[in-house]
């Protein structure tokens, strides 16, 4: 049986190394998190949360799946979202999604790939509704880029129309929602959206009774 044992090496001189550059570092982790940011982000390992920001383990909550999406019906993501701000009471939810995404254009290029073909259907239908704008760009990587945008646009939308941010608003929770891209080419990141703070940045028809209209 293979063990891996080169990860538990690279882990034990990691945690000696943190040890004796920040002493009492593990100990303050047992305690309670309190994170101020839920990162809903790409499972592409080449996006690592908390190196891209530059953030310490335990100051962010972090949600990936292929293609940073974020459904009504994934139980996983809205159980993540739900924790993060009924419980852990983040303050900002980001999503954050990269230029050069497989997904993405996986979607874009119509290829065949087995199950997760069916997780990146919401993109396809995305391309599809704005085939007339990705169509006047010129080459495949521009148009990839551009979806890449679109998906994370759409992905923001749908984290702020669900019931647990617009809960959260209604109840006076002061929570932000936003959109940013990454870079791969040079790990500089982007805002891409508005920052979203109340219902009333949210079409009505998502509102929860005794909302903002």
């Amino acid at each position: 049986m293979r063990t891996l044992k080169h990860l538990f090496e690279k882990n034990r001189l990691w945690a000696q190394r943190v040890a004796a550059q920040q002493p009492g570092f593990f100990k303050e982790l047992l305690g309670l998190q309190r994170p101020e940011y839920l990162w809903i982000g790409c499972s592409d390992s080449r996006v690592p949360a908390n190196q891209i920001v530059d953030l310490q383990p335990g100051e962010l909550f972090v949600h990936r799946n292929i293609a940073n999406q974020f459904s009504n019906t994934d139980l996983n993501g809205l159980s993540v979202l739900q924790y993060a701000v009924d419980v852990l009471k983040v303050k900002h939810v980001i999503v954050c999604g990269h230029y050069g995404c497989s997904g993405v254009q996986a979607a874009l290029g119509n290829l065949e790939l087995g199950l997760v073909d069916n997780w990146i259907r919401g993109i396809k239908d995305l391309a599809e509704r704005h085939n007339g704008e990705l169509g006047l760009l010129s080459d495949e990587s521009s148009r990839g880029d551009r979806l890449c945008e679109l998906n994370v646009a759409q992905q923001v939308a749908n984290v702020c129309h669900s019931t647990v941010v617009q809960s959260a608003w209604r109840h006076g929770q002061g929570i932000a929602v936003h959109g940013w891209i990454y870079r791969l080419g040079d790990g500089r990141l982007r805002e891409l959206t508005p920052c979203f703070t109340s219902p009333e940045q949210v079409p009505p028809i998502y509102h929860l009774p005794g909302s903002a209209t």
